[in-house]
């Protein structure tokens, strides 16, 4: 039996939460639906730059390889001590569906575009290699930016499914029984004093 007061006030409020409630449960899954939208074409993105990105580390890695096998170590190792150019790195953030997600800026200092170490002790694998991983740079920043908001997204998706969950199975379900019950029991209570004012006309009417 439902815990509440079967009175017109407490039916009305009742009422009243429902109404809230069953607006917030459709807000709440229109809300869910859009972010598990975008979430499948971020999910898409991600997987293409992380198949180039693989690709790309795994030709670049290859040329280091080669470039070291020719290479004896103290050269090698000189060759990329300094960087060929200056970045820096911007962080903010952005809004997605009101959930905070990371943007991240990559800025290269502009350069010549030559390599910071002669040609005479190195090897042209070495140089193929170094320039992969610098057209790379910008993918590799923007694969982190999108897995980092897939990661928050996910999490909210999931708040949001359990939010939805319980106003649906629980919440909703339960002020809709608290609703049929006092409606029962006012309905109840009209029909009992009905008949009590039946009776007593009756009995009025014997009298007279």
């Amino acid at each position: 039996m439902p815990n509440v007061t079967p009175t017109r006030m407490e039916l009305t409020r009742l009422k009243r939460r429902l109404r809230t409630a069953e607006r917030g449960h459709k807000l709440l899954k229109d809300k869910r639906d859009e972010m598990v939208r975008r979430f499948v074409l971020l999910i898409r993105r991600n997987k293409e730059l992380r198949d180039e990105v693989e690709a790309r580390l795994e030709e670049a890695m290859s040329g280091f390889v080669l470039s070291r096998a020719v290479m004896s170590l103290p050269a090698f190792e000189e060759a990329l001590l300094l960087p060929s150019r200056q970045t820096q790195l911007k962080a903010s953030t952005q809004s997605i569906m009101s959930v905070s997600v990371p943007k991240f800026q990559l800025e290269v200092s502009e350069d010549s575009g030559a390599l910071p170490y002669g040609f005479l002790t190195t090897s042209g694998d070495l140089d193929q290699a170094v320039a992969l991983l610098t057209l790379l740079m910008p993918t590799l920043i923007e694969l982190a930016e999108i897995e980092k908001t897939c990661t928050r997204l996910a999490d909210e998706i999931e708040k949001i499914r359990r939010r939805v969950n319980a106003l649906e199975y629980v919440m909703i379900p339960e002020m809709q029984a608290d609703i049929r019950y006092i409606t029962m029991k006012l309905d109840e209570n009209e029909r009992g004093n009905l008949t009590r004012l039946m009776k007593m006309k009756d009995i009025i009417a014997e009298r007279v």
